[in-house]
């Protein structure tokens, strides 16, 4: 296409010089949309930020339940790659590295409509929608660097490797900002969207003032700011209750949103399902399994958490996993696996507070308990002799509460920590029971064509 018509332009510019004519030729291009004429009004805004929000899914949950101790490879799957759950990815492992250029293209989406909206003339009329749209925008945007942060940076402290945090469209060679220059970019994303969202964006499927809230608490927990991690995580909680103990199972199956801040709405046949990643329909295969590690931490008797997040099948004969992960089954039998993907929640909120106060030497046990209290019947408040075994308590609960909600590979890398495998959640997997600090794959790689095309842009080590 491109060759032709640049042909026939040539042809068509020596015809001109030959007749002698000063007339100018200018073609638009026919199979793109000219970036002058995308953004006309605040319904192609929408669209735009609308196509931001299709892009962002489940792939850091997939990824953490892969790579981290949350899950198993059963025997019965024999269908799918089992290279990440035994640690052998590499740069050129699409089941690590497309969620990079995903996030990438919806941050160019977010900083195309940003620049459309800019260009703009808006009535008077429509200018509270336009600050909501621009507020939507540079939230997601903030939201989507730190993912990608979480997921590509070298490690969590000052200094370390981030990714390039980009405030417009365009080609470039970026180098990768450093950890913290990522924090500071996504914040000051994050404090303007906040000024510009209204209090009356409500729609848990779209950014509002409180998803920003609950993004800030997870960066000041990223971030080591544990000032900042008391003060967001508890606007959030002020602002959203937990979920009762009857509402709570109906949370995953969709019958509500109890305690949901932020959800991407899947809804449809045609709609991607969060549920296919664990479960097979065709031919009946648990393709990954609750780990027994994470099974065993639960008191099956009293916790809710147990019944919701795990199916036992003893149905299930032969080399078949019993165990199933029940958290993306759904509510819909014509439907399976098909169910909203909760970004946020308020429990993950009590977490970060009880971390933080731990941290800071405040009062943490506190916020624990009342997270176990409305999850485990009959539960007796604990207490703790030191920092160390309060915090030893603090991610333990978050490996259960937070379970396939895409945390517990970040969270084992927020503390420095191996990922430990028990031998029966590795036994289709050649022995994949320890992750070391020190191994390649404790981070995950830069894509290597990013690094091949991009001069600028470091591979994190060992790679």
């Amino acid at each position: 296409m491109k060759t032709k018509i640049s042909i026939r332009l040539s042809l068509a510019f020596t015809l001109l010089l030959a007749l002698g004519s000063c007339n100018k030729l200018e073609i638009k291009p026919t199979d793109i949309i000219d970036p002058e004429r995308g953004f006309r009004n605040l319904n192609d805004v929408n669209m735009g930020l609308i196509g931001v929000y299709a892009l962002v899914d489940n792939s850091l949950m997939t990824i953490n339940s892969t790579v981290s101790d949350e899950a198993t490879f059963p025997v019965e799957n024999t269908v799918g790659n089992s290279d990440a759950f035994r640690w052998l990815y590499n740069a050129s492992s699409g089941s690590v590295t497309s969620l990079y250029y995903t996030y990438y293209r919806a941050i160019d989406r977010s900083n195309r409509a940003l620049a459309g909206l800019s260009a703009l003339t808006v009535n008077p009329a429509e200018t509270a929608t336009a600050n909501r749209y621009r507020g939507e925008l540079l939230a997601l945007r903030a939201f989507l660097h730190f993912e990608l942060l979480r997921a590509y940076a070298s490690a969590y402290q000052p200094g370390a490797m981030g990714v390039p945090y980009m405030l417009e469209s365009k080609i470039d060679y970026p180098e990768r900002n450093s950890f913290e220059s990522v924090v500071t970019l996504a914040k000051a994303d994050l404090a303007a969207a906040k000024l510009l969202l209204p209090a009356t964006q409500t729609d848990k499927t779209r950014m509002s003032r409180l998803a920003v809230t609950a993004i800030q608490a997870r960066l000041a927990l990223y971030e080591k700011n544990w000032n900042d991690a008391i003060t967001y995580a508890s606007e959030a909680i002020a602002a959203l209750p937990l979920a009762t103990k009857a509402q709570f199972p109906g949370l995953w199956t969709d019958a509500n949103d109890s305690e949901v801040i932020w959800k991407m709405k899947r809804v449809g046949t045609t709609d991607s399902r969060a549920g296919d990643f664990y479960y097979r329909q065709i031919g009946d295969i648990v393709l990954y399994a609750p780990a027994f590690k994470l099974i065993n931490t639960f008191d099956a008797a009293s916790d809710l958490r147990y019944p919701a997040y795990i199916l036992f099948d003893a149905g299930r004969a032969g080399v078949k996993s019993k165990y199933l992960v029940k958290k993306y089954i759904g509510g819909t039998a014509s439907a399976p696996g098909l169910t909203d993907i909760k970004m946020f929640r308020t429990g993950e909120m009590y977490l970060i507070r009880a971390e933080a106060r731990a941290e800071a030497g405040g009062d943490a046990a506190g916020d624990l308990n009342t997270l176990r209290a409305a999850r485990i019947n009959n539960y007796v408040n604990a207490s703790f002799p030191d920092k160390n075994s309060l915090i030893e308590a603090i991610y333990l609960e978050r490996y259960k509460e937070l379970a396939f909600e895409g945390h517990r590979f970040f969270d084992l890398r927020r503390r420095n920590l191996p990922v430990e495998r028990l031998a029966a959640d590795a036994a289709n997997a050649s022995g994949a029971v320890l992750l070391q600090t020190t191994q390649a794959q404790y981070a995950l790689p830069i894509p290597l064509q990013e690094t091949q095309i991009n001069k600028n842009t470091k591979q994190n080590p060992n790679y």
